[in-house]
């Protein structure tokens, strides 16, 4: 294993604009920060996590009007949704965050009027192309052409054009910064984003309108009551807001700047170029990596209301088990890329690699043991065969694994876990331990034992994705809580012959993963 970074880690989501329930694409983007956050505390560091809802905008304000509400009443009622779904999924975040909360307001005005005391800011007439939906400007040259002849964005959402004062803010400035910035190696992954921003900077910036005085739910201007900040300078400072900004906290000395922004490939724009210039202008240290994902498709199709096949995460979970989605959807997936899924695959990826492999690899090694040995362990001598497993344990486990982690590379980190159980079951048919129980008991006791730290480093290794469910079994290997780390995996030596010494005994297992079946309504789940 390499060395291990101690470094703080500060990991964030994009924070989930609640105008809806939360869809799929929201849990993924959870899930996988959580599986990010999960694997760099086991690699020793402080890490703190952060998500939650963006709730401010026109967008909100006009859907809770249709539905004859105030703004707060529907916030609080939406954001509700997406705090359950993290719960719901074991997310282990740190802070939920809401940009209605009042100290975001503080943030939010604080970092407004750094960058005004930087001469960044001034006061105009915005007349140009919006986006409700997407709560952004949009140039002329930016729009496409609907099926109606009507303008577009370059998402496809409808544009209004907007007449109204506003404060702006001297983005064209930045240009060159935000250059150097982009063609930083490591900045913005994967690189085909990277690409994509260095092309739209290199076009030239307009300074960016940053308030509006149409609707009033949002973060007051200071100094200038009757505009509302723009969403996204709003937005992008609850990355701020949650380690106590603006004051001198102990969290902002220690998290500040941000290890990785995990956002979707369609607010890359945002958080690589609006987001760090308006850090430039506050004097404020840049994000160390934005990472843009890709989308999670439907049976191959994006998701919409209007082709009535929005799936339901909470729903999924419920199904076929948290830990079972949580493992589907960083296996099938090349995280970075467009992916899909559908009811089908996630049963056929889970029966035969969750349960079919690694479950039953379990379920009778320790029943083997419980039957065979009283459940009790004791001292061997190792064969060349149970050190040549023990190596490539040791390697997948080790380094191979967590250097792929490391990189945000989960399927292929899983592939590798998975080579790993594979040559365990190998092994098992290999040595036959039910028949070297008739002819050398002791060499059956061997290979047993040897399969039982084979579990252990399996499960420690997988932690990250399947919390639950390694939790359980390290539970039924007695590997105490603290000893769970990538750290213990390469330095812990004498935990067997510790828990000799203690004499712990196995139980008869419980299944750890049983087999899922297709509902009868997968079609339309």
């Amino acid at each position: 294993m390499a060395d291990l970074d101690t470094h703080p880690f500060y990991i964030t989501t994009a924070i989930s604009y609640p105008n809806g329930k939360p869809h799929i694409g929201h849990a993924y983007e959870a899930i996988a920060a959580d599986v990010i956050a999960r694997f760099q505390r086991q690699m020793g560091r402080p890490v703190r996590f952060q998500t939650g809802t963006d709730e401010h905008g026109l967008k909100m304000a006009r859907k809770a009007e249709e539905q004859g509400r105030t703004p707060r009443e529907l916030a609080d009622e939406m954001s509700g949704y997406f705090k359950q779904m993290c719960d719901a999924l074991n997310i282990s975040y740190d802070r939920f965050i809401r940009t209605s909360d009042t100290d975001h307001h503080r943030a939010s005005q604080a970092i407004w009027e750094a960058m005004a005391a930087k001469g960044d800011l001034y006061l105009d007439r915005y007349e140009g192309w919006y986006s409700v939906r997407d709560e952004a400007f949009y140039d002329e040259s930016e729009l496409v052409e609907g099926e109606g002849g009507e303008r577009l964005s370059p998402q496809g959402t409808p544009v209004e054009w907007t007449v109204e004062e506003s404060w702006f803010f001297r983005l064209s400035k930045y240009r060159e910064p935000l250059l150097d910035l982009l063609k930083t190696p490591g900045f913005l992954e994967p690189v085909s984003r990277r690409n994509e921003m260095i092309a739209f900077v290199e076009q030239g910036l307009r300074d960016l309108s940053v308030s509006r005085t149409s609707f009033d739910w949002g973060v007051k201007v200071p100094g200038s009551e009757t505009h509302v900040m723009y969403v996204w300078v709003d937005a992008l400072t609850n990355y701020l807001t949650g380690l106590g900004y603006p004051d001198d906290t102990e969290m902002m000395r220690e998290f500040w700047p941000a290890s990785l922004h995990l956002i979707g490939k369609d607010i890359v724009r945002f958080h690589t170029i609006y987001w760090p210039a308006f850090l430039m202008s506050a004097d404020l240290p840049l994000p160390r990596k934005v990472f843009g994902h890709g989308f999670l498709l439907n049976r191959g199709q994006k998701e919409s209301k209007s082709l009535g096949n929005v799936t339901d995460p909470l729903g999924l979970a419920e199904t076929f088990g948290v830990d079972a989605l949580r493992y589907f959807l960083l296996r099938e997936v090349a995280f970075g890329q467009d992916g899909s899924y559908s009811p089908e695959a996630i049963v056929l990826r889970a029966n035969a690699e969750l349960a079919n492999s690694f479950g039953n690899l379990a379920q009778r090694t320790l029943s083997m043991i419980a039957k065979n040995m009283d459940g009790r362990l004791e001292a061997f001598e190792a064969a060349e065969a149970d050190v040549s497993l023990h190596s490539m344990l040791a390697f997948v486990c080790q380094t191979e694994l967590p250097q792929e982690f490391e990189r945000l590379s989960f399927s292929t980190g899983i592939d590798a876990w998975l080579r790993a159980v594979y040559a365990c079951n190998q092994y098992v048919d290999e040595q036959a331990p039910w028949a070297l129980k008739k002819t050398d008991p002791a060499r059956m006791k061997a290979v047993l034992q040897t399969l039982f730290k084979a579990l252990r480093d399996l499960a420690i290794a997988i932690q990250p994705v399947i919390p639950d469910k390694a939790a359980a079994l390290l539970d039924q290997l007695g590997i105490p809580a603290a000893e769970r780390t990538y750290a213990d995996l390469r330095d812990n030596k004498d935990w067997f012959e510790r828990l000799i010494a203690s004499g712990f005994t196995i139980a008869p297992p419980t299944p750890l993963f049983p087999r899922l079946e297709l509902p009868a309504d997968a079609e339309s789940a």
